[in-house]
């Protein structure tokens, strides 16, 4: 277990992080559906991609030798590639409250995005000419708020991973420094979030209060604690993944150290899913700081620092898989219907 030194913040969600809102949008009848994360000042942003099947907008502008420094919100749907309109709907909503880049008299809201793909998951994707993701990205802006809901909502409403329903998963970190840290994720990775297919995460050593069920690691560890499942059983049931998450903190950061946070992030990834990072998987870590409490992190406690982010990424990956409910037209179980 960690530290008694650390704990989660009072919501247990990113929005723990100054500065922060959080909103869903969802179409319950193609499954699909979109979070947003709102910065309520421009924040220090980065990103990383770990997964060989990603599906991305306005990531290339992140790394620290391009010229924009902050951004205005992220954006994480579902729908593949069709889900990228969703940044479109964002950028209407900031653009209607005059929140954005100015360039004379002109507002560009700055907002990168992320897809997953949940195309074979039981809903139905005859939307007509256009998706419905940008009027879901619009939806998801204007509910942005501290308080938000976890599961099967948002960009994890027809997540799937492994043999259980995924979902969209949050948590936080508050360190001893004084310094928060958040995670949010749309788990819908090819891997496992459970140890074989018991009822326990890999991610329980750094579970925080019985977050997701306080179960620890099986004892034994079973048989098939190392084996590969598939999500499905058919034969290109491989191109059907990805998890995207953002990391955030309210600590002063260049975009330098924001890009370290990212890659950090993805050890969350590893601690909480297998196999993860896979050629099938678009995984990807976008990192955020709002500069919010005013401290800069001090070289006694970067270790610490970085770790957490790892931590915190790996409880709300669990989050999400764990809050999971069950709806109509579900072709896997939620975790709470699985029996040891």
């Amino acid at each position: 277990m960690l530290p008694a030194t650390l704990r989660a913040g009072p919501l247990n969600l990113i929005t723990d992080v100054a500065g922060l809102r959080v909103g869903n949008a969802q179409d319950a009848k193609i499954k699909s559906g979109v979070t947003v994360v709102v910065c309520d000042s421009p924040a220090t942003a980065a990103v990383q991609v770990l997964g060989g099947a990603p599906g991305t907008r306005e990531t290339d502008l992140l790394e620290a030798h391009n010229t924009v420094e902050t951004i205005n919100a992220i954006a994480l749907s579902g729908g593949s590639a069709f889900g990228l309109d969703a940044a479109s709907g964002v950028q209407a909503a900031l653009r209607e409250k005059g929140i954005g880049f100015a360039i004379r008299d002109q507002v560009i809201p700055i907002v990168p995005a992320a897809i997953l793909f949940d195309m074979l998951n039981g809903g139905d994707k005859d939307w007509g000419r256009f998706p419905p993701y940008r009027e879901l990205g619009y939806e998801a802006a204007l509910a942005a708020a501290h308080q938000f809901a976890v599961g099967t909502v948002g960009a994890g409403t027809g997540a799937l991973t492994a043999g259980l329903k995924g979902g969209l998963g949050s948590a936080s970190t508050v360190l001893p420094n004084g310094v928060t840290i958040g995670a949010l994720a749309a788990v819908n990775a090819t891997g496992s979030v459970t140890v074989g297919r018991s009822r326990h995460f890999w991610a329980a050593p750094f579970e925080l209060g019985g977050e997701f069920g306080g179960l620890g690691y099986p004892s034994p560890m079973p048989p098939d604690a190392s084996r590969v499942f598939k999500k499905y059983e058919e034969e290109n049931s491989a191109v059907a993944n990805t998890t995207i998450a953002v990391i955030a903190t309210d600590a002063v950061l260049t975009k330098a150290a924001a890009k370290r946070l990212a890659i950090s992030a993805h050890d969350g990834f590893t601690r909480a899913i297998w196999p993860v990072h896979t050629p099938f998987d678009g995984d990807l870590v976008f990192a955020l700081a709002t500069g919010a409490s005013g401290i800069e992190v001090e070289q006694a406690d970067v270790v610490d620092f970085f770790a957490a982010a790892a931590s915190t990424m790996a409880r709300a990956i669990a989050r999400g898989v764990h809050a999971a409910t069950a709806v109509s037209g579900d072709i896997m179980p939620v975790w709470s219907a699985r029996k040891d």
